[in-house]
């Protein structure tokens, strides 16, 4: 029965159906409150909070972000466990306040955005940076909201994670933890926009709708599925981007005009910037196996920041076996992987929230100063540094084959590589706004190029011992050229038997362990392209991503090299090719060998730069 009081007056037929302001109702367990925080420019940051009903004395877990801080913040339920994402899951039970942040410029924030925004000095020439930003945030919080404890803490993934550590430059007293989860560091070197020289053309997608507007964007708009024809058919990176109106975004052309690894990417390299700053806020690192975007921000800031932890206490490694950012989402499965549970649960559950318990309430800590996740026995493993060993190299040997021994007689493998005809990453067709195609690209099974005549491939034979790597592997390649520039694609490559009988079509998959891309031109310094000598045999070394994979007995390592270059990159001339496998002249993968020690298990050889640890 619907009942209305007799002494209310009729609601007018053409009364306005939208209320100046819909107040939420009180049947929720926690308060949202919107509110602008002023910067020391007068800029006011859109800020959403998230406070558990009855807290008292709770401390505060901050995400600053480019995309969407009230789309972050909640969806609508009255649950705070519901109302959050899947990421919060750990956090919902009413211990901590969060909050989220619009950066300056996106979204609910006032004034100008400006893409992963320099810190103060020669490439920011303002009064504000990410770093006075946070510190203002914190300031405001730590004295507005009463039911907190005084102490913050930041976490964030990808960009979000980039403001986390810019927030360590600097820092506010009250920041006493912070998490960044697979976060940009260096967009040159293998973060983002290039991995050693060569431009992911996946970025334009990206510029074109973050860039393009202050709310949120749509990808380029394109006349065909396949983005591998719609690159072939523009001719170049530039006529692409010239052609689909980029030249109205002052971010493309930053990048454009800045090729090489010159004072502007230098002078925001965060590793480089950290190692300089002093050592303050316990640091909890993630980072992804096959992460498809940032793969080199999280490792290569913990290796600066590791020495300075004399006591063990500030800086912690997490290496979890998951794509970009998957730490907060589902963490059973990756492509064609199967893990023990969800790997990502257990690492929120188990390392996340105890780390950050113990700085922010105050619980007894217990989180390791190394924990990764040893992929191929799939189990989580403890250790106190990252990486440790002995080196010891792979050969790959002109025959086709590949072993720890040097080869004896001169050779070498030689192919031709035709720019109009790139190796594709992925089976065609590639599709860049196919969430999960990207999102896995990297564990695709390799047969798809394995047989193209300008992919060399090495295998060793099937392995009579478990073979175990972690960290980076370090590529040293010599090779020669006609053209007068190359990019060098390697990839180290689990060969699985031809019959896996708990999983039947896993039988003879190729799958990527560690691969990545080098432009030529940057083969004797990153910041002095110079041409290729046409014909003469050049040096490239570089590292590839770091990882923690045992290679299971039955298994083959492998090598796969192309120079065609990916639509994933941008693309150089090249010609025909030679790689060279005499004995001084070897092209080789160098890892770091240690005998693991004796176990319940298998005794392993450990091929790994950093120790094996504890059984």
């Amino acid at each position: 029965m619907l009942s209305i009081s007799a002494a209310a007056a009729p609601t007018p037929p053409l009364a306005p159906e939208i209320p100046a302001q819909l107040k939420p109702s009180d049947l929720a367990n926690f308060e949202k409150r919107d509110v602008m925080i002023a910067m020391r420019d007068g800029v006011k940051l859109h800020t959403v909070i998230l406070v558990p009903k009855g807290a008292k004395h709770a401390p505060i877990l901050l995400t600053r972000t480019p995309y969407n801080a009230s789309k972050r913040a909640g969806h609508g339920d009255l649950e705070l466990a519901s109302a959050t994402s899947e990421s919060d899951d750990v956090f919902s039970n009413g211990d901590y306040i969060r909050a989220y942040q619009d950066v300056r410029g996106k979204y609910g924030s006032e004034g100008d955005y400006v893409m992963t925004r320099p810190l103060l000095g020669p490439l920011n020439d303002s009064k504000v940076d990410h770093s006075t930003d946070a510190y203002d945030t914190i300031d405001w919080l730590v004295k507005n909201v009463k039911e907190s404890n005084g102490k913050v803490g930041m976490i964030g993934s990808s960009y979000e994670g980039f403001t986390v550590l810019m927030a360590l430059v600097h820092p506010h007293p009250a920041l006493v933890a912070a998490v960044p989860e697979c976060p940009m560091v260096d967009g040159w070197k293998g973060d983002d926009w290039f991995h050693n020289g060569a431009f992911r053309n996946t970025n334009l997608d990206y510029f074109y709708g973050q860039t393009g507007t202050k709310g949120e964007g749509e990808g380029v708009p394109r006349g065909a599925y396949d983005d591998f024809d719609t690159f072939l058919r523009a001719g170049s990176t530039g006529a692409y981007a010239l052609a689909h109106g980029f030249d109205q975004l002052p971010y493309w052309h930053k990048v454009s005009e800045h090729p090489a690894y010159d004072a502007y990417w230098q002078g925001q390299a965060l590793d480089q910037i950290l190692a300089k700053e002093p050592l303050k806020v316990p640091t909890l690192l993630v980072a992804s196996q096959w992460d498809q975007e940032d793969s080199y921000g999280a490792v290569h800031t913990y290796a600066v920041l590791e020495p300075k932890d004399k006591a063990n206490d500030k800086v912690f490694l997490v290496l979890g076996p998951w794509r970009h950012s998957q730490a907060n989402g589902e963490g059973s499965t990756l492509g064609p992987l199967k893990f023990d549970g969800d790997t990502a649960l257990a690492f929120r559950r188990d390392i996340l929230k105890p780390f950050l318990d113990a700085r922010l309430i105050g619980t007894r800590a217990t989180t390791s100063p190394v924990t990764v996740y040893e992929t191929g026995t799939n189990a989580w493993r403890h250790t106190a540094k990252w990486p440790l060993g002995t080196a010891k190299p792979l050969y790959l040997h002109g025959d086709g084959g590949a072993s720890f021994t040097a080869p004896t007689a001169q050779g070498f493998t030689e192919y031709t590589s035709d720019p109009a005809k790139p190796v594709p990453n992925i089976v065609r067709p590639v599709n860049f706004l196919d969430r999960d195609q990207w999102r896995n690209w990297l564990l695709a099974d390799q047969r798809g190029v394995v047989d193209r005549p300008d992919v060399i491939s090495f295998e060793t034979e099937p392995l009579t011992a478990p073979v175990h790597i972690a960290g980076p592997t370090q590529v040293s390649l010599y090779a020669s050229t006609s053209g007068t520039d190359s990019d060098w694609i390697v990839k180290l490559i689990d060969v699985y038997p031809d019959q896996v009988p708990a999983q039947p079509a896993m039988g003879g998959y190729q799958l990527g362990i560690a691969m990545d891309i080098f432009r030529g031109r940057y083969r004797t310094g990153f910041d002095k392209p110079t041409a290729i000598p046409a014909n003469q045999v050049e040096h490239y070394g570089f590292a590839l991503p770091h990882t923690d994979h045992v290679f299971t007995k039955g298994h083959r390592r492998g090598s796969r090299t192309t120079t065609a270059t990916r639509r994933r990159s941008s693309r150089t001339s090249s010609s025909r090719s030679r790689a060279t496998t005499t004995r001084r002249r070897s092209a080789c993968i160098t890892s770091r060998k240690r005998r693991a020690p004796s176990s319940s298990r298998s005794r392993r050889s450990t091929v790994a730069p950093w120790k094996s640890p504890a059984r």
